[in-house]
């Protein structure tokens, strides 16, 4: 395999033609390193399930009982995807784009992943235009999953260089989009309207319940 590309994207305004360039890498199959308004994600096309078992294998996951979730571009999108009852539609509104990641009810669009159909998925607007452009210019949602530093302490990596050297031979292109944060996103479970949060991260949930 060839060595992944490192591709400089401005975080504001994404130039067109390197979003064009990493859809192309998507659309093929390939695996992509880009920042969100948390930390640095690893991604692929939904719908190519050849891509979701090769990010599963970079991550040790079992496709079948992997809880990967995944970028939409807006609520719209999202509806397509998953059952969200009015009271978490209210909710969701209010909070995204932004730092959350929510559990919902799958849809029967939702691919098999691993095989297996997905009772829940965990849902992502996040608050940076260069996932959201990506998605948008794809079609599709984006299965995301975070980037881990085997050091415990760091936990996320957050400069793109560093994260280019330590996965240049395992992915096809890291977007360069500035500096990530260290915090994963806040994950909401919103099956029967409870929300409850499965793990604390960046952002508070309860303003906008």
């Amino acid at each position: 395999m060839a060595q992944a590309t490192l591709l400089k994207i401005h975080p504001d305004n994404p130039q067109q033609k390197a979003i064009a360039q990493a859809v192309e890498i998507l659309r093929k199959g390939g695996l992509v390193i880009y920042p969100t308004d948390t930390i640095y994600g690893l991604g692929c096309d939904l719908h190519n399930a050849r891509a979701v078992e090769r990010l599963c294998q970079i991550r040790g996951l079992n496709p079948a009982k992997a809880h990967l979730s995944f970028i939409c571009h807006d609520l719209t999108h999202i509806s397509d995807y998953a059952r969200i009852s009015t009271q978490t539609y209210k909710v969701m509104k209010k909070a995204l784009p932004g730092p959350f990641t929510f559990v919902l009810e799958a849809s029967s669009k939702v691919p098999k992943l691993g095989g297996k159909r997905k009772d829940t998925v965990g849902i992502r607007i996040p608050d940076n235009n260069i996932p959201l452009s990506l998605v948008r210019e794809l079609g599709n949602p984006i299965v995301t999953t975070s980037i881990h530093d085997e050091d415990e302490v760091v936990e996320y990596t957050t400069d793109p260089e560093l994260i280019y050297e330590k996965y240049r031979n395992l992915v096809d292109l890291v977007i360069d989009g500035g500096f990530g944060n260290n915090v994963a996103s806040t994950v909401v479970n919103c099956e029967n309207d409870e929300y409850e949060i499965i793990r604390a991260g960046a952002g508070d949930i309860e303003q906008f319940i």
